[in-house]
C-alpha cells in the first residue's frame, strides 16, 4: 500500500507529474505534445495507456498542451473544474461527453484508494487549483503557480509527507532580465508566480515531523537556475533553522527528464 509519484517535466516550458497507487495511476496536467509525453512515460518504465485518468489544475498552455491528444488516444478521462473546462474546452479538441469530469474545489475526492483534496491558489487563470494527496496516512503537495501563498494554504499543507512546491524566479534575475515591464509585473504580481525566496518562506511555516523530501518545481527557464533555486531556498530554510539536509532534503525538476519514480 504505497503512493509513488514522479515529476514528469516542470518548467516554463511544459507541466506534468505522474501518481500511483496499487489501484490508481492518475496524471495531473499535460504540458508537453503527445510524443514527449510519451517518451518521459518511458523514462519512468510506465505507459499512458495504464492511466485512469488525467487531472488538470488550470488552462495555460504548458499546463494542457498534450491533455487532448492522450485523452483521445488512450480513451482516459479528464477532471477539472467547471471554470477550467469552460476556458480550455476549444484548445483540447474533439472530446467525447464520457471523457468529461467536473471536479470542483472544496470537497476531497476519492479515487480508489487514493483521496485527493484540491485547493484554490492566486493564479491568473479561470479557476486554478491544486492538489493534496493522500494515501495510507502519506500527504503529497502539490502547489505551484501561485501568485503568493494564502494561510488557507499554508494550513492545508501542513506538515506533508513530500511538496512539489514553485520556485519559479529569482528576484534579481526577472528585474534585469530581458522581459518587458508589463510580463515582469504580471509575474511578480499576486497572481502571478512565487519567487525562490518567498517559496522558502512559505515552505519554513509548513515543514513539520513528517517532512523527508522537497521537489522545487515550475522554475522559469529564463529567471532561474536549478542551482540558484536550491541554494536560495537552502539558505533560508537554514536560517529559519527548519532542519534542511538534515530532516528533510530538496530536489530538482527538470523540464524534459522525469524525475525518479519515489515512493512515499
Amino acid at each position: 500500500m504505497a503512493l509513488s509519484f514522479s515529476v514528469l517535466a516542470s518548467g516554463s516550458t511544459g507541466n506534468a507529474i505522474y501518481i500511483e497507487t496499487d489501484q490508481k495511476r492518475l496524471l495531473i496536467d499535460a504540458g508537453l505534445s503527445g510524443k514527449k509525453m510519451e517518451a518521459l512515460f518511458e523514462q519512468i518504465s510506465r505507459s499512458p495507456r495504464d492511466l485512469d485518468g488525467i487531472l488538470v489544475t488550470h488552462e495555460h498552455s504548458d499546463h494542457i498542451k498534450g491533455v487532448g491528444i492522450l485523452a483521445r488516444k488512450y480513451h482516459l478521462p479528464i477532471y477539472a473544474n467547471a471554470k477550467t473546462w469552460k476556458a480550455m474546452e476549444d484548445s483540447l479538441g474533439s472530446l467525447q461527453t464520457e471523457q468529461k469530469f467536473i471536479m470542483e474545489q472544496g470537497a476531497v475526492q476519492t479515487f480508489a484508494d487514493l483521496d485527493i483534496e484540491p485547493f484554490p491558489v492566486s493564479h491568473d487563470a479561470a479557476d486554478p487549483m491544486f492538489f493534496v494527496f493522500h494515501h495510507n496516512n502519506k500527504k503529497l503537495t502539490l502547489a505551484t503557480d501561485m501568485g503568493y501563498v494564502t494561510e488557507q494554504t499554508k494550513g492545508l499543507i501542513q506538515n506533508s509527507d513530500m511538496y512539489i512546491f514553485e520556485a519559479n524566479h529569482d528576484m534579481n534575475m526577472l528585474r534585469m532580465g530581458r522581459y518587458p515591464w508589463n510580463v515582469k509585473r504580471r509575474i511578480l504580481g499576486d497572481t502571478g508566480h512565487v519567487s525562490n525566496e518567498d517559496a522558502a518562506f512559505a515552505l519554513s511555516e509548513v515543514v513539520g515531523d513528517n517532512t523527508s523530501r522537497i521537489y522545487l518545481a515550475h522554475l522559469s527557464q529564463d529567471n532561474n537556475m536549478k542551482d540558484l533555486a536550491r541554494m536560495s531556498v537552502k539558505q533560508i530554510l537554514k536560517e529559519e533553522e527548519c532542519g534542511v539536509g538534515h530532516t528533510f532534503h530538496l530536489y530538482d525538476t527538470d523540464p524534459y527528464e522525469a524525475s525518479p519514480l519515489v515512493t512515499l
